[in-house]
């Protein structure tokens, strides 16, 4: 992951932060450096009983609160406090491939009809949703193509056309990415508890990846402008040639895809993932999860008791993110809930990177613009992932 290391205050190591981190570690080795008076039970040291009582308890309580949080900020990669856009997603004039745009109504489908009864009547509803969708001119066709499906499209669309375009192409001097299609699927409309929006991306179950997989892709299949331009596409089947990528709501639907359906998504995405009680409470998924995306790694922490799943994933997190005061039983904060995924995605063995960023807000655009090259280029890797 690219950093910027300066002197002065664009460092990120004389960021108050890291600062924290650098100073659990201190205590950390100085603890260790105890080692042998531990042994000894400080013997010869000039501790009393009593203080020998007081100074075990307290480095109990160290360990036991230190290590988690410093094996978390050991494995970060940590980027900012200065950002600058990668110059990968400019149009550096390789060759342009194909781009398509329709639109999917409530009336076509039968997984979201737009009358849910958990919905909040008074947000706003998007009877008909755009599907763009870009090929690059590094597709062949007839050849069975991986796919990133994005979410909230269009979703810095022409950003990741470039980089595709910059990266894919044959003459490339760096790394490559695959010729993937690229599927950027607008939300169902509002925002928060209550709305579409909300419905597909904040539920706990497999019903907005069964959305994808069976409205969406098809859609993209059967579009007769595309079948026109290339006879012979198709969309891989491959879990392992499907990502998905999303930010606040949008990452914590990825990961769901992934998470009730690994059979169809391996490769997810998320920026500011809203890993926090935000699915509506009148659905019946409530009954189940009642903390909705929180359950992943506290309350019921499904990442720690379930099966290890075959998933690629990556987590990011913005120092100040939403929620990042928030008191834990407020089930609202964002950098909490995003450190404990990377928790338990490290201690389960995962297949995962995890990005904190510093001085950053919620899905922070010059985050995005700073690091989606690599982000790209590292999901699209193949290490670990079959």
């Amino acid at each position: 992951m690219r950093q910027t290391h300066r002197k002065g205050k664009g460092n990120p190591e004389n960021h108050p932060a890291v600062q924290k981190m650098i100073a659990s570690n201190i205590t950390i080795i100085n603890l260790a450096n105890w080692q042998e008076d531990m042994k000894s039970g400080f013997k010869g040291t000039g501790c009393t009983v009593t203080h020998r009582i007081i100074l075990f308890a307290l480095m109990a309580v160290i360990f036991m609160v230190c290590m988690p949080i410093n094996a978390i900020c050991q494995d970060a990669n940590i980027v900012g406090p200065d950002y600058t856009p990668d110059s990968l997603l400019a149009d550096l004039n390789n060759p342009w491939g194909s781009q398509f745009e329709f639109e999917l109504s409530f009336d076509e489908g039968c997984i979201y009809a737009g009358d849910d009864p958990a919905l909040d009547p008074e947000q706003p509803l998007r009877k008909n949703r755009k599907i763009y969708v870009y090929i690059p001119a590094a597709y062949k066709d007839g050849s069975r193509a991986p796919l990133l499906v994005t979410l909230d499209g269009p979703s810095h669309f022409y950003q990741i056309c470039n980089a595709m375009n910059n990266l894919s192409v044959q003459n490339v001097q760096h790394e490559k990415l695959p010729a993937f299609v690229l599927i950027s699927v607008e939300n169902g409309g509002g925002l928060g508890k209550g709305s579409q929006r909300s419905l597909e991306y904040d539920t706990m179950s497999d019903r907005f990846a069964r959305f994808i997989d069976h409205e969406v892709l098809p859609g993209v299949l059967n579009n007769e402008e595309i079948r026109e331009r290339y006879p012979g596409f198709i969309l891989s089947e491959d879990p392992w040639d499907r990502a998905v990528m999303g930010c606040s709501s949008g990452g914590a639907a990825a990961f769901t895809m992934g998470w009730f359906r690994p059979d169809l998504f391996r490769r997810i995405v998320s920026y500011s993932g809203t890993f926090v009680d935000q699915q509506t409470d009148e659905l019946p998924e409530e009954l189940i999860y009642p903390l909705g995306a929180w359950e992943y790694h506290s309350g019921m922490k499904l990442i720690e008791k379930s099966e290890k799943k075959p998933l690629r994933v990556f987590i990011h997190v913005s120092e100040h993110d939403f929620g990042y005061e928030a008191p834990e039983e407020s089930h609202l904060n964002w950098v909490l809930a995003n450190e404990r995924i990377a928790k338990e995605l490290n201690n389960k063995g995962y297949d995962y990177r995890y990005l904190y960023s510093l001085d950053s807000d919620h899905c922070d655009a010059r985050v995005f613009e700073h690091t989606l090259v690599q982000t790209l280029l590292w999901i699209w890797s193949e290490a670990g992932s079959r």
